[in-house]
């Protein structure tokens, strides 16, 4: 999906611990990278309808601020096995490109500051360096304060 929309990113693999209490703090700290500029993926439904939240591993997204981003009444975490599903990807390794029927995507504003960051490449242990903006413009997602 990168490829073809001509975004210049860079693959990193890393040692991935399924149990870390914390798995995208275990990315930046197995990267050796600040946590603000290793985003998770998050699965969650607004009004019932499927989108991926991309946010800094160190901070949680406030269900207020998601569902009003996407102009909805309320928000909730999708269960693993919905996100799964929905997704293509295990959790852990949950990616926004690539989906096989992508769903409306969010990214917290403050990650856009960053001259780059590493979003989960579709398998656990694997990230994608690129410029967030790129990703932004390639998941025409909305970017917003989504973080409690």
């Amino acid at each position: 999906m990168l490829e073809q929309a001509g975004v210049v990113f860079s693959v990193h693999e890393y040692d991935y611990d399924g149990d870390a209490e914390r798995i995208g703090l275990q990315a930046a700290q197995a990267l050796g990278e600040e946590p603000s500029r290793v985003l998770k993926s998050l699965m969650a439904l607004v009004d019932g309808k499927p989108v991926c939240v991309i946010v800094p591993s160190d901070r949680e997204v406030s269900m207020k601020k998601l569902a009003a981003a996407f102009g909805g009444k309320s928000a909730q975490m999708m269960k693993p096995a919905d996100a799964e599903r929905l997704s293509g990807y295990k959790v852990g390794g949950i990616s926004p490109f690539g989906q096989m029927r992508p769903p409306r995507a969010a990214i917290e504003e403050s990650a856009m500051v960053n001259e780059w960051v590493y979003i989960n490449g579709g398998q656990r242990g694997l990230q994608v360096r690129l410029h967030p903006g790129d990703a932004a413009d390639v998941l025409k997602a909305i970017v917003a304060p989504i973080v409690a």
